[in-house]
C-alpha cells in the first residue's frame, strides 16, 4: 500500500514538472521575438509597440542637468529616456519633453517602480503619471525583483488595459528570476533590463531571455560610473575605435546593437549625448565582435 501511494506520488511530482517544462516551452514558441532594425535604430517589441533601440538613461541625473541632458538627446534627433522613482527626477524628464516641441507620439519614455512601492503599485503608478505629466508612459518596469513583484506587476498590468501605460516590463531579472516570475503573470514583459557591457556579458541569460521573445536592454552600456574610464582605455576597444575612426564608446554600443541588445548609456554632458547616437553608421565585424566577446570577465559592477 505504502509503495503504491510513493508511486503516485511520485507520478504526480512528474506530471506536474512536465506540464511547467511544456508551459514554458509553449511561452517561449508563442511569443513573438522581437524584431531589431539598426538602419531604423528600432526593435519591434512583443507588445505591438516600436522602441528606439538607442537612448539616454537618467540615473543620477537631477534638476536642471536632467533637464538639459533629456533636451539635448531630443535636439539631437534621440527619442528614448529612461528614467526611474528612484532617480527623482521624472518631473525633469516630464518638463523636457513638454518643451521641446516634439510630438509625444514620437517619445519614447520609460520609468519604473521601486520595491518600496510595490505594495500601493495602483498609487504609485498614478504619482509617476503626474510627475512626468506626459499623458501616459511608454514603458513602465519593475526596478528589482522582489517578495511581492508579481502583484505589483499586476498593478502595471491593470495600467497596460487602462491605456495610462503601454508595455510592462521587468528590470534585474535573469534566469532564475524570469522563470519564477513568469508562471505569476498574465502579461508577458516586452523586455527586460539588465546590468550589459563588455566586462560583463551574461550572454547564457541575454541569449534565454530573448529565446523567451523578450527584448534585452543594458543598462550602464559603458561599465557604470566609477568604471566607465577604465572600460573605455581597454586597448581592444581602442584598437578597434581607432580602425573605424570612432570613440571608444560608438564601438562598445554598436557591439550591443548588433548582438541584438538595446541601450541607454547615462550622460550628463550634450556632446557625448550627440556621439553616442551616432553609432549606426559603422559595422563592426566578426572578428571585432569576437574580440570584444573575449573581454568578458563576468565582472559585475553593481549589486543587483
Amino acid at each position: 500500500m505504502k509503495r503504491r501511494v510513493f508511486c503516485l506520488l511520485l507520478m504526480l511530482v512528474m506530471t506536474t514538472a512536465l506540464f511547467s517544462v511544456s508551459a514554458l516551452a509553449e511561452a517561449s514558441e508563442s511569443a513573438s521575438a522581437p524584431v531589431f532594425d539598426l538602419e531604423q535604430g528600432t526593435v519591434l517589441l512583443n507588445s505591438g509597440y516600436t522602441m528606439p533601440i538607442m537612448g539616454l538613461g537618467t540615473y543620477s541625473l537631477t534638476d536642471e542637468e536632467c533637464y538639459n541632458s533629456v533636451t539635448a538627446l531630443l535636439e539631437a534627433g534621440g527619442r528614448l529616456i529612461d528614467t526611474a522613482y528612484m532617480y527623482h527626477n521624472e518631473a525633469s524628464v516630464g518638463r523636457a519633453v513638454r518643451a521641446s516641441g516634439v510630438p509625444r507620439e514620437e517619445v519614447f519614455i520609460t520609468t519604473k517602480l521601486y520595491p518600496n512601492q510595490y505594495d500601493n503599485a495602483d498609487r504609485a503608478i498614478d504619482e509617476a503619471l503626474r510627475r512626468l505629466d506626459t499623458g501616459y508612459i511608454d514603458m513602465m518596469l519593475l526596478h528589482h525583483p522582489a517578495h511581492n513583484d508579481a502583484a505589483a506587476y499586476g498593478a502595471i498590468e491593470r495600467a497596460v488595459r487602462d491605456g495610462r501605460v503601454r508595455c510592462a516590463n521587468v528590470s534585474c531579472y535573469y534566469i532564475r528570476e524570469i522563470d519564477r516570475f513568469l508562471p505569476k503573470v498574465s502579461l508577458a514583459p516586452a523586455l527586460v533590463q539588465n546590468e550589459l557591457h563588455p566586462y560583463y556579458q551574461d550572454s547564457r541569460a541575454t541569449q534565454y531571455l530573448q529565446g523567451l521573445g523578450l527584448a534585452v536592454q543594458a543598462w550602464y552600456p559603458l561599465g557604470g560610473r566609477g568604471y566607465t574610464e577604465r572600460l573605455l582605455a581597454d586597448g581592444i576597444i581602442r584598437e578597434i575605435a581607432a580602425a573605424h575612426q570612432k570613440s571608444p564608446a560608438q564601438v562598445i554600443l554598436r557591439w550591443n546593437l548588433q548582438r541584438g541588445v538595446a541601450v541607454i548609456p547615462g550622460s550628463g554632458n550634450p556632446e557625448h549625448i550627440r556621439e553616442n547616437l551616432s553609432s549606426f553608421d559603422f559595422e563592426l565585424t566578426g572578428a571585432e565582435m569576437e574580440a570584444i566577446r573575449n573581454l568578458n570577465r563576468d565582472e559585475k559592477h553593481d549589486w543587483y
